[in-house]
C-alpha cells in the first residue's frame, strides 16, 4: 500500500478487458497530468481470454507510484468494485469501466476542486459531474446534465435539490463519492451479476450529508455494441439479473421511514419506480417460460414488504405504463417501451 493518502482512487473492474483497457487508462493519467496525488487500482476479474492481467501489470510496472494492479477470482462486476473499493486509499473513489473512459479536461476541473476540498477540511461526501453517451450506432453524444436539478458550484444538503427527469438518474457515471461514505455501511454488491451500478448509485445515497455539482461532462460511455450489458437482447437474457438487482434495492430502505429528507425520498422513489419498470418490461420481452411468474412474485414481494412503496411503483407513470394486463396490454406496453428507447436511447 502506499505511504500518502490519495485526492482520489479510480477503481477499473477488468475482466477480457485487453481491448480497451488502454484507452480508459491513459484518459485517467494523461487528464490528471500524471500527479501523485492520483491513484489508479486496476481489479483483474479472473479474465481468461486475452492479456489483460499482463497489459495491467504492465502499468503498474511504468507507473508505480500511480497504479496498482490486483488479481482475483472471477466475481463479477460487484465484487471487483468492492475489491477496489478495500484497496483504495484516496479520500474520494470512483469507478470508471474499462472500456469508458474520462474527458482530460474535466478530470483537471474535479481534481482542483477535490484538492481544495481537501486542503481547506471542507466535507463534501458526494461530487456529481455530467456523463456523455457516445453512440455506436451512429457517431453521435447525448449530454445528460443537472442542471435544472441542482444548483451548480455550491456544496448543498438534499433539501435543496430539485427535480430530476427521467433522463437525469444519478448513475454511476456520474458520482464522485468519499471513500468513507461506500466503506460506512458497506454497500450489498452480489457476485457473478450484472446491473450492480444501480445499487451503487442508489443504497449509499443517504449516508451523503453534502453534495456539490460540478458541471462538466466528465465520462464518457460508449452505447450501442452487440456485446454490452444494456444491450436489449443482452438485458432480456438476464432478466433474472435484473430482478435480483431490483430486490436488493427495495430490502434496502422502507423509503418513507428510513430516508428523512423530502426531496432525496422522492428521487430514490422515483429511481425505484424505474426499476421495477425495468424488470416488467423486460420479463414481458422474455420468452423464459417462468419470466412473468417471477415477475409477479417481485411485485407481491414488494407490497408484502412495504405498501407504500408498492403503490408508488405500481401505479406511477412507468408501473402503469409498463404493466397493462392481458396479451394486448403486454403489447401496449412493449410498443411504450420501444418508443422511449427510440427518444431517449439509452441501450
Amino acid at each position: 500500500m502506499p505511504d500518502m493518502q490519495k485526492t482520489i482512487t479510480f477503481g477499473i473492474p477488468c475482466y477480457n478487458s485487453s481491448e480497451y483497457m488502454d484507452h480508459c487508462i491513459s484518459s485517467i493519467l494523461d487528464g490528471s497530468g500524471h500527479a501523485d496525488d492520483v491513484e489508479i487500482v486496476i481489479v483483474d476479474d479472473g479474465s481468461t481470454k486475452d492479456d489483460t492481467l499482463a497489459k495491467a501489470q504492465e502499468w503498474q510496472r511504468r507507473y508505480p507510484q500511480i497504479i496498482r494492479t490486483v488479481h482475483q477470482e472471477n466475481g463479477g462486476h460487484g465484487i471487483a468494485v468492492l475489491k477496489a473499493l478495500s484497496e483504495a486509499t484516496g479520500v474520494y473513489f470512483k469507478i470508471v469501466d474499462s472500456d469508458d473512459w474520462l474527458d482530460g479536461a474535466a478530470l483537471a476541473v474535479l481534481l482542483h476542486k477535490l484538492r481544495r476540498f481537501i486542503e481547506f477540511k471542507t466535507r463534501v461526501d458526494l461530487v456529481i459531474a455530467n456523463y456523455v453517451y457516445e453512440h455506436v450506432e451512429d457517431n453521435k453524444q447525448t449530454v445528460v446534465d443537472y442542471r435544472m436539478a441542482l444548483p451548480r458550484n455550491k456544496i448543498i444538503t438534499w433539501d435543496k435539490i430539485g427535480h430530476f427527469n427521467l433522463t437525469q438518474n444519478l448513475l454511476m457515471h456520474s458520482l464522485c463519492y468519499r471513500t468513507d461514505i461506500l466503506r460506512d455501511g458497506g454497500i450489498p454488491l452480489p457476485p457473478h451479476t450484472f446491473y450492480v451500478d444501480n445499487i451503487y448509485a442508489y443504497v449509499p445515497l443517504p449516508r451523503c450529508r453534502t453534495l456539490y455539482y460540478l458541471d462538466v461532462d466528465l465520462y464518457r460511455y460508449f452505447i450501442g455494441r452487440d456485446d454490452q450489458s444494456v444491450n436489449e437482447k443482452v438485458m432480456i437474457s438476464r432478466v433474472d439479473q435484473q430482478l435480483r438487482i431490483t430486490r436488493i434495492m427495495m430490502y434496502a430502505y422502507h423509503l418513507y421511514d428510513d430516508v428523512e429528507p423530502l426531496e432525496l425520498r422522492n428521487y430514490m422513489l422515483g429511481y425505484f419506480e424505474l426499476m421495477m419498470g425495468v424488470s416488467s418490461i423486460f420479463s414481458k420481452l422474455s420468452d423464459a417460460p417462468d419470466a412473468e411468474k417471477n415477475l409477479e412474485e417481485l411485485w407481491e414481494e414488494l407490497r408484502s414488504y412495504d405498501h407504500r412503496m408498492y403503490m408508488r411503483a405500481r401505479h406511477g407513470l412507468i408501473g402503469e405504463s409498463m404493466n397493462f394486463h392481458g396479451e394486448v396490454g403486454r403489447k401496449i406496453s412493449i410498443w411504450f417501451y420501444h418508443t422511449a428507447r427510440k427518444i431517449v436511447k439509452f441501450n
